[in-house]
């Protein structure tokens, strides 16, 4: 079958451009593979910077049946579907973007290698129950979610798609799947998605979130500034000139040294302890080749023995500006040092622009110089642009990306990351330039962004980095601990920021800032309201906060546990309820059903010992807004949907005890310590007032 599409499509000859001059994404000024070239890199295709590249590799493909599959590649990169093919098929796109149309063509590679093991040569003697067999073979090979398969399965059936297309025809069979239906083919629908991510554990992610603010707002100066300073030395050495008079000072520095049992500058490098050759090169005004020659001539053959035995360090002048608390940080930068710091420098300001702003992390890696300008008012806006969601006219991937309909909100600490990154990239660059984090001195002429892989090991570095810190500066308690759910990564970020403001109001994010100013701003502010926001995220994550409060409630009322306060027949009927939402929520459309409910509108709020029964016309914390759901950070004793359950009133014992242990502090003015006592009072009356009035279930339920 030949559709009306593929008329006067003329066959490619053997230097015929891979992607079509038409195709070409703007400002891609690289160069372009022919068409019998063995490889294809599809960076013509690409102009997201966060977008790995990819290129196809046609060695892999069996060789009697590679030029079949060469042909229907350049047709599917050059070529749309055709509109008879999308009719019926809404999720379909006429074009696939590049990474894609590259997972497109591994998959064909995977089924050419299939084929060529049962001795098949040609797509032609592919028939329909050879394709059926072969998707019932990859779907038990491993288990997959059924998104992956979908798409193994819709890779095939473009093959015969754009066989169909081709100026020379093979005859690829129509898969069985196009007309009996997918389902039979597939495993059950699974949860998906950043919805199903591990959020960032509490204990990890409030240590991790402290040393990357400390970073950017307190150690970002010295850090930089070391750096240049290294620059300007490794400049200084490397235009110097090899003269008699710079070998005598040489000789002389390295002598008294030697002479006098001194620590020798020196880097550890490829397992081996070796002199420090630029930064010694700079002290003495000499060049590094003249440093490699002594050390390898007969007279000075004792010198690498005893730069291994004295090994020293390459300290600069930069003033340790920066504090700890009140400590400083480092006692001097080394030279050999700066390179590591400007990495984890980076790695801090990804942290936390991805995780203060709810960023996806293409988004972030897509950020360039001037996207958060200063503003006339003190409300900085952040514009970005979108990929992954971005679309053009016909509904295909727009791999130029486009501006957020609507920008991200800035706070403080983002904008100080941000100009932070502006100091390191050229102007106008993108904030995480591959060039410029990997200290490259010319940029190459397509610009880059750091790589995911890259990103997730420079944050494994930056917690272990930033543990070490801690331990020596003597604060165990900021070192980062490992998350149960493994690595960090850099998609758990967004996750994280719409769990701890569902579940921790007023805490961890308040270790380092405002907190009720990011909930405002992220949560009701800019970004929330656009396309690929987190509000989406937050109400999931509210919704599934509230059911796990309403199920443990649940759970602990029918062992018996007590419950009192004005609102304590309200949060009864709730829980008993609301319990069967525990789990479930997975869509925005499930969360609505709980967050649209009144009668479900419970809120444990720890950080107060009680829980929040929510009623718009009861609440004490909203008095002159119209805010639909609680200010958990502003609790009031006397307000009517407070509940407290057995464990609220044995926390309020405990804490009112550890109160009690910290008055009687010696070194704690009296004043505080009498202010202290009388707080630990009134949580002892609270707990009383609960273990008079506490009712059970039994009692409670109508």
């Amino acid at each position: 079958m030949t559709s009306p599409a593929a008329e006067g499509l003329a066959l490619p000859g053997r230097h015929t451009p891979v992607v079509a001059p038409a195709f070409v994404v703007a400002g891609y000024t690289g160069p372009i593979a022919s068409y019998t070239d063995p490889l294809w890199p599809l960076d013509p295709l690409i102009a997201n910077p966060s977008t790995s590249r990819r290129r196809v590799d046609w060695s892999g493909f069996p060789p009697k049946m590679r030029e079949e599959f060469r042909l229907l590649a350049w047709v599917m990169i050059n070529n749309p579907l055709p509109y008879w093919f999308l009719a019926g098929r809404p999720a379909w796109h006429s074009r696939l973007s590049a990474p894609m149309l590259y997972a497109c063509v591994l998959e064909w590679q995977r089924l050419a290698q299939w084929l060529a093991h049962r001795h098949v040569t040609t797509l032609a003697d592919c028939p329909q129950d050879l394709f059926g067999e072969y998707a019932l073979d990859l779907a038990g090979r491993s288990k997959v979610c059924r998104d992956t398969r979908s798409r193994s399965l819709g890779a095939l059936t473009r093959l015969w798609a754009f066989d169909t297309l081709s100026p020379s025809p093979v005859g690829v069979a129509m898969p069985p799947w196009v007309r009996e239906g997918v389902d039979d083919y597939l495993p059950a629908q699974t949860s998906r998605g950043e919805n199903s991510t591990e959020p960032i554990t509490p204990a990890t992610m409030g240590p991790l979130l402290i040393w990357a603010l400390r970073v950017v707002e307190d150690l970002s100066d010295d850090i930089r500034t070391a750096w240049r300073e290294s620059r300007r030395l490794t400049d200084s050495a490397e235009h110097a000139a090899c003269t008699p008079a710079s070998k005598a000072r040489l000789k002389t520095y390295l002598r008294q040294l030697m002479d006098q049992g001194s620590p020798v500058p020196s880097r550890y490098m490829f397992g081996r302890t070796t002199i420090c050759a630029q930064y010694v090169a700079a002290l003495t005004a000499s060049s590094p080749r003249q440093i490699n020659s002594l050390a390898a001539s007969e007279k000075w053959r004792g010198l690498g023995e005893y730069v291994r035995r004295n090994p020293g360090p390459c300290p600069l002048t930069t003033p340790i500006t920066g504090r700890v608390e009140g400590q400083a940080w480092t006692e001097a930068i080394d030279y050999t040092q700066t390179s590591d710091l400007m990495r984890h420098l980076g790695t801090a300001c990804f942290i936390v622009i991805a995780y203060l702003t709810g960023m996806r992390p293409g988004e972030v890696l897509g950020l360039t110089a001037g996207c958060c300008p200063d503003p006339p008012s003190d409300r900085h806006l952040i514009y970005a642009r979108v990929f992954k969601t971005a679309a053009d006219e016909e509904g295909n991937h727009n791999p130029a990306g486009e501006l957020r309909d609507v920008p991200w909100v800035a706070i403080p600490p983002v904008v100080k990351a941000i100009r932070v990154l502006e100091d390191i990239v050229p102007d106008g660059g993108l904030l995480f330039d591959s060039a410029a984090h990997t200290f490259q001195r010319a940029s190459p002429a397509h610009a880059t962004a750091l790589g995911y892989e890259g990103l997730r090991n420079r944050i494994e570095d930056f917690v272990r980095w930033a543990s070490h810190l801690a331990a020596r500066l003597g604060r165990p308690h900021e070192t980062i601990p490992d998350d149960p759910h493994g690595e960090i990564g850099t998609a758990r970020f967004r996750r994280s920021l719409a769990w701890h403001i569902a579940r921790r109001p007023g805490g961890l994010v308040a270790l380092a800032i405002q907190y009720g100013h990011l909930r405002t701003a992220v949560s009701a502010g800019y970004a929330s309201r656009s396309r690929d926001g987190i509000h989406e995220l937050l109400d999931i994550e509210t919704a599934r906060a509230t059911a796990d409060t309403l199920s443990a409630l649940h759970t602990d009322l029918v062992a018996g546990t007590g419950i009192s306060g004005p609102a304590a027949r309200r949060a009864v009927h709730a829980a008993t309820h609301g319990a069967a939402f525990a789990g479930t929520i997975v869509t925005r459309r499930q969360a609505r059903d709980i967050l649209d409910n009144p009668n479900l509108a419970v809120y444990d709020n720890p950080h107060s010992f009680l829980m929040c029964v929510y009623n718009r016309d009861r609440a004490l914390c909203h008095r002159l807004d119209t805010s639909d759901s609680p200010s958990l950070d502003r609790c009031r004793p006397t307000c009517a949907n407070i509940a407290r359950t057995d464990h609220h009133a044995d926390r309020l014992l405990q804490h009112a005890a550890a109160l009690d242990s910290q008055a009687r502090s010696h070194t704690l003015p009296s004043p505080l310590a009498e202010r202290l006592h009388r707080r630990a009072d009134e949580m002892r009356a609270t707990a009383a007032v609960h273990e008079h009035t506490r009712t059970i279930r039994q009692e409670t339920t109508p």
